[in-house]
């Protein structure tokens, strides 16, 4: 069984396509084509239907998958450990919320450049629910999410903690100081906030709606260091995670609103599926996160 036809499988079966696989690979789709009928050949089975130019994996197929990613992975350790280098080196791509990759930009990232200089690092943003397609398919080698706890057999989560989470605006606000305040005293109020349908603001929504209530925002917008800077100027409010807040809370600038009928946990989750290959490149990065963006 050649390995190639192996890993032309596993982007097919990644991929769901004959034709993006072999864009992925740099093949033409005939030689994908032929790579896949000889492994059905060879393993004397029928790995993909194929009705009307869409592919499904068979249960065959499925069963494959598993093994086909578990040689690969041995491979890649074997070719690894045969090869002596100075220094580690590789490409890494992250995907993160905005607010993440700004605090991991911002803080940790050149002492890992300092420590592995010939490791590049792509850093790019997304929402929880495209992380975890991209994970799915091979896109990203590790992603941060800030949502909800995200359980799954497929995935190992590398690291986790909860964060708190905060009603925010101007500590010159009407609101600033008063307590035990609901939700209802401030809905109306003028708001920004995240994309929606995106992370914690998804599950804020979510719990608003089984309260009947809906938050219309003026403006919204990834970038939380420009939420924060707005909200220090004007009367307006938004729902953050305290490690964006807490430089801007410590002078006084904000302050958190005691809002008591809203309760949410927020996760902050390190994650990577559990048939990815983890270089020690990507552990070494795996284990650079976990010392500095997470509380210990």
């Amino acid at each position: 069984m050649e390995l190639r036809n192996l890993i032309t499988f596993i982007h097919v079966a990644e991929l769901g396509s004959f034709t993006k696989a072999a864009e992925q690979l740099g093949y033409s789709q005939s030689t994908v084509s032929f790579q896949i009928k000889q492994l059905e050949t060879e393993l004397d089975c029928l790995l993909f239907e194929r009705i009307n130019h869409t592919i499904t994996l068979t249960e065959r197929g499925r069963d494959l998958v598993s093994y086909a990613h578990q040689v690969r992975v041995l491979t890649d350790e074997f070719k690894e450990n045969l090869t002596v280098e100075e220094e580690l080196s590789g490409h890494i791509h992250l995907v993160a919320p905005d607010s993440v990759c700004e605090s991991m930009m911002n803080t940790h990232y050149m002492d890992f450049h300092k420590k592995c200089p010939s490791v590049s690092i792509c850093a790019t943003t997304g929402d929880s629910l495209l992380m975890l397609d991209m994970l799915d398919h091979n896109e990203a080698d590790v992603i941060i999410t800030l949502d909800r706890r995200i359980y799954n057999k497929d995935y190992i989560i590398a690291k986790e903690e909860m964060l708190p989470m905060h009603f925010v605006a101007s500590s010159q606000c009407k609101f600033a100081g008063k307590k035990n305040l609901s939700v209802r005293d401030i809905v109306n109020e003028p708001f920004i906030l995240t994309e929606y349908g995106q992370g914690y603001r998804r599950v804020l929504d979510r719990e608003l709606a089984k309260m009947s209530l809906e938050i219309t925002p003026v403006l919204e917008i990834g970038r939380t260091d420009i939420i924060t800077s707005l909200l220090a100027e004007s009367n307006m409010i938004s729902y953050l995670p305290d490690f964006v807040t807490k430089d801007l809370i410590t002078s006084g600038a904000l302050c958190y609103l005691d809002v008591c009928d809203v309760k949410i946990d927020i996760w902050k989750q390190l994650i990577y599926h559990k048939n990815k290959w983890l270089s020690k490149s990507l552990k070494t990065f795996i284990d650079h996160v976990k010392k500095n963006e997470f509380s210990h």
